[in-house]
């Protein structure tokens, strides 16, 4: 039996733009992706805390290092100065799930990164 766990989770992040007329995704600063453990075009959760929307989408590389966009459809559900959480899920086995340290992230003002939690090596 596989679990859903908590792979990693970017926390408290500030969307600054939602474009609706652009291909689906979120778009996040590919040092953000990278600290996070999270790669591009993969699955996650996006937790909007300023309206309670929460929406499934995919990761996009951005180049600007502040910039957290919603683009297409999930631009309807957020606005920018909303604080969001991003959550990234794994599947694994129970042992693996026992064994395992998820990485968050937690952000701070003018989305700079605050600290991490995690896995020694994150």
């Amino acid at each position: 039996m596989l679990l859903h766990m908590l792979k990693s989770k970017i926390h408290r992040v500030t969307i600054t733009d939602a474009r609706l007329h652009y291909q689906g995704s979120l778009t996040v600063p590919g040092h953000l992706l990278e600290k996070a453990r999270i790669l591009p075009g993969e699955k996650v959760l996006v937790v909007n805390i300023t309206n309670g929307a929460r929406l499934e989408t995919y990761t996009q590389l951005g180049d600007d290092p502040k910039r957290i966009c919603l683009n297409g459809a999930a631009a309807r559900l957020g606005q920018p100065g909303d604080i969001a959480i991003v959550i990234c899920f794994a599947l694994m086995s129970e042992d693996e799930a026992r064994a395992f340290e998820p990485t968050i992230v937690f952000m701070g003002a003018d989305n700079e990164v605050e600290s991490i939690q995690g896995p020694k090596d994150a």
